[in-house]
């Protein structure tokens, strides 16, 4: 059986076990939620390699207690390229996760923190968290927007300025999510404070939504409320599927790993709401919007596995059709060479 290899450089490895200590540390309190207000059952463990391991690969921990989430995933990876030196990409560590509570009153979570080391020694940071209520709740907008600003200090005006950028959607006149933070290529020359910040700002994002999850976890609900839920999910996976330059790049870059990347997609939409706003996309966005519900159906739709598969192979065949399209998607202030040239 083939085994995942990491890189040995210095900076892969402590980038490596960085975002680990994140997802174990994610996982442990998920999983405590599930044993007291569930019904303990604990995050799943599965394991992708790239190459067959040679070049790395990575491990999602995937929620399993469908009474207290839609779905939901902790994902590390590592991939390098240690024995190719013609790569300009020489190894990049992240941990990417999301979180769909199955109450529509606990918000969803998105985070994503990852290192990039390129082949001429430069290295940088990418940094996201943003929090996704499916009803707004004004309290916990503020609360993590505060905690947000306390943790990053001066960077927060840069990293929220960036975040609402990206996680606009022009077709809708509206954002995915009600606070943003978002530093591209981060560096500023000290890695040491680089790397704090990296941990602590994850650390921080991971304790104050799990507060917030427990506070609103057990809240009643009515079939509106559920309905409402639906919508934003729809808008969600509308918004990572057209516009998510870090989902595209994902799949674009390989196949080995579709299932994992698409983890952040919620379990159920609503197809026709997807579809009604074909009339407001630009082309050639539009086309892919049409061909991702065609693998859809109509009405509401579970998002299992064969259809990731499927959404997967229709991003990459769009964007093989229409390279220039890349262009449309999402952007903060500048786009790292590895998202940009999937490399």
């Amino acid at each position: 059986m083939s085994t995942m290899v990491l890189s040995q450089t210095e900076a892969s490895m402590a980038a490596y076990q960085l975002v680990q200590n994140l997802q174990h540390h994610f996982a442990n309190k998920l999983d405590a939620m599930s044993h007291e207000l569930g019904n303990a059952v604990c995050t799943e463990a599965l394991t992708w390699l790239r190459d067959g391991g040679r070049h790395g690969g990575g491990v999602r921990l995937e929620v399993r207690d469908d009474t207290l989430f839609n779905r939901g995933s902790v994902n590390i990876s590592q991939v390098h390229y240690d024995d190719d030196p013609e790569k300009k990409l020489a190894a990049a560590s992240a941990i990417s996760t999301i979180i769909h509570p199955y109450n529509p009153h606990a918000p969803s979570v998105h985070m994503h923190i990852s290192w990039t080391q390129m082949r001429d020694g430069y290295g940088y940071w990418r940094i996201m968290a943003d929090l996704n209520p499916a009803i707004f709740n004004k309290v916990h907008q503020t609360r993590f927007t505060k905690m947000l600003q306390e943790v990053s200090g001066s960077m927060y005006a840069k990293a929220s300025a960036q975040g609402d950028r990206y996680f606009y959607i022009p077709a809708l006149k509206r954002h995915r999510g009600v606070s943003h933070f978002y530093l591209e290529q981060f560096n500023r020359g000290n890695p040491r404070e680089d790397s704090v910040l990296a941990k602590q700002l994850g650390e921080t994002v991971i304790d104050t939504y799990c507060t917030l999850l427990r506070e609103s976890m057990t809240c009643q609900c009515s079939e509106k409320d559920m309905m409402t839920q639906q919508a934003y999910h729809t808008l969600y996976f509308f918004q990572v599927l057209t516009l998510d330059r870090g989902t595209t790049s994902g799949l674009l870059v390989h196949d080995q790993n579709d299932i994992g990347i698409l983890a952040s997609l919620p379990k159920y939409i609503d197809a026709d709401l997807l579809l009604s706003w074909q009339a407001y996309v630009q082309k050639p966005q539009d086309i892919l919007l049409k061909r991702l519900v065609e693998c859809l159906g109509s009405g509401r739709v579970l998002v299992d596995a064969a259809i990731k598969r499927r959404l997967a192979n229709v991003v990459r065949a769009h964007y093989k059709q229409y390279p220039e399209a890349l262009h449309m998607q999402a952007s903060g202030d500048r786009i790292a060479p590895t998202v940009q040239n999937h490399d």
